[in-house]
């Protein structure tokens, strides 16, 4: 029964690191949404600047 139990906390504690990695991994792709987006709306907001003061 001892082993069965430490089996358990074993499982427990590995499904403990997954869950923690998943979120780890959700975090950085949230970042690197919302870096992407940012930059390319700065890009977008550069040409509109830059067409504006184009001589014509």
């Amino acid at each position: 029964m001892t082993d069965e139990k430490q089996g358990l906390e074993q499982a427990r504690a590995a499904a403990a690191k997954y869950e923690k990695w998943k979120e780890n991994g959700v975090l950085l792709r949230a970042f690197f949404y919302i870096a992407g987006t940012h930059l390319f709306a700065g890009f977008v907001w550069l040409l509109f600047v830059l067409g504006e003061h184009a001589e014509r």
